[in-house]
């Protein structure tokens, strides 16, 4: 049961890998800048993320994150977004990673459980979108939304929102 759970989301993050890794050789930059842009967001410089800055709502929101630098990390070509949750940061395990992310509007995003041990869940602050329900602890646990409409989607773990494990979604 456990081990095919992993396997789902082993080979979940391998088309990921791989599409991110296909996408990134595929053309040159159209902002006319250096670093391995293609200009839709799917490229990376070195195997660094491709970032942008957050708007003033996300870094408000995500202010006392302690894994937050103040960027989105730029998922805008993927059609499929992995996003760990309880990832090392505030103190142990009480992290989304990556915590911003900007995706374009069709993209499903799967949280995915990394250790055991602490429970968490992904609720949207506010009238969002976001429930995974009740906080769980198993490794290999996920929860997916797939994004229509352009907006700011901001979410927290609920037992865990004081701590700063906060994320947000932009979609563009």
């Amino acid at each position: 049961m456990t081990s095919q759970l992993n396997r789902r989301s082993f080979a979940r993050r391998i088309a990921v890998v791989s599409s991110v890794g296909l996408l990134a050789g595929c053309g040159g930059s159209s902002d006319g800048s250096s670093g391995g842009s293609n200009g839709d967001g799917s490229g990376d410089s070195g195997g660094a993320a491709q970032t942008t800055p957050a708007g003033s709502e996300v870094s408000e929101y995500l202010s006392n994150s302690a894994n937050f630098d103040g960027d989105l990390v730029v998922k805008a070509s993927s059609d499929a977004v992995s996003v760990k949750v309880g990832a090392e940061g505030n103190g142990g395990a009480y992290a989304y990673a990556p915590v911003a992310i900007e995706i374009s509007s069709g993209t499903t995003v799967m949280w995915e459980w990394t250790g055991e041990g602490n429970a968490h869940n992904v609720v949207s602050q506010g009238d969002g979108p976001l429930d995974s329900g009740s906080p769980v602890a198993e490794s290999g646990t996920t929860y997916e939304h797939t994004f229509e409409d352009s907006g700011t989607h901001l979410y927290y773990c609920t037992p865990h929102k004081s701590m700063g494990m906060k994320g947000a979604v932009v979609v563009r």
